[in-house]
This record gives C-alpha cells, sequence and structure tokens, in this order.
C-alpha cells in the first residue's frame, strides 16, 4: 500500500487541497499571486502534484511534465512572509485532515521543505 492509499487517498489531498485554498482566497498576501482565470486551476495543480508526490495518479506528470517546482514558482516573488503565509494556511489544512500523527509529521514535514525551497527573495535588512 502507497502512503498515499495510507493518508486516505484522494478524498484527503482533495480535503487538503480545499482547506487551503478556502484560506488563500481571502488572504491579503496570497491571493494577488493567483490570477482570477487560474484560481481553480492552481489548486487543481496542486492537488495532482500532491497525489503523485505520496505514490498516487502520475497525472500531473502526464498533463504538465516534470513538476521543476522552483522553475514554475520563479515568476512569484516568494519571501519569507509569504512563505510563513503559505505555511500557516497549509498548517490549518494539515492539521483539518484525519489521519496518523507519523503521516501527518511526515507530510507537514515534506510541505515545510518545499515551501522553504520556494523561497526566491532575499531577505529584507
Amino acid at each position: 500500500m502507497s502512503l498515499y492509499e495510507e493518508m486516505g487517498g484522494r478524498a484527503t489531498f482533495e480535503n487538503l487541497v480545499s482547506h487551503f485554498y478556502a484560506l488563500v482566497a481571502t488572504d491579503p498576501v496570497l491571493r494577488p499571486m493567483y490570477p482570477d482565470d487560474d484560481f481553480k486551476g492552481a489548486a487543481e495543480r496542486l492537488l495532482m502534484f500532491l497525489e503523485q508526490y505520496w505514490g498516487g495518479p502520475d497525472t500531473y506528470s502526464q498533463v504538465r511534465g516534470h513538476p521543476r517546482l522552483r522553475m514554475r514558482h520563479a515568476q512569484f516573488k516568494i519571501g519569507e512572509k509569504e512563505r510563513d503565509v503559505w505555511l500557516s494556511h497549509m498548517k490549518s489544512a494539515v492539521d483539518s485532515l484525519e489521519m496518523d500523527n507519523k503521516m501527518r509529521e511526515q507530510l507537514w514535514s515534506y510541505l515545510v521543505m518545499a515551501a522553504n525551497s520556494m523561497v526566491n527573495q532575499e531577505r529584507d535588512l
């Protein structure tokens, strides 16, 4: 059984992404980064990516190719503030999931690492 299945499969990741994007939709820091005509598309891409990363369907690669996360996010100014807000909303989404604590910690560790790797702006001194 894959981690994806152990975590609850598609329903778990749909809940995670839905919760996260409900918070992003009203966030003054993150919402401006998402074009109005692609907000739903961004949620779908995150869902496909997370499903594939955790051992689910490889739809993301079939549709988008290699993830290349840093490259795909390079157009956005992501500093510590944006990272921290993203993590705050994602933490709320992760905490809302019904899953084993060990799996929750594994998911959260990955998300923290991924968020840190997206920072592309120097810290303001």
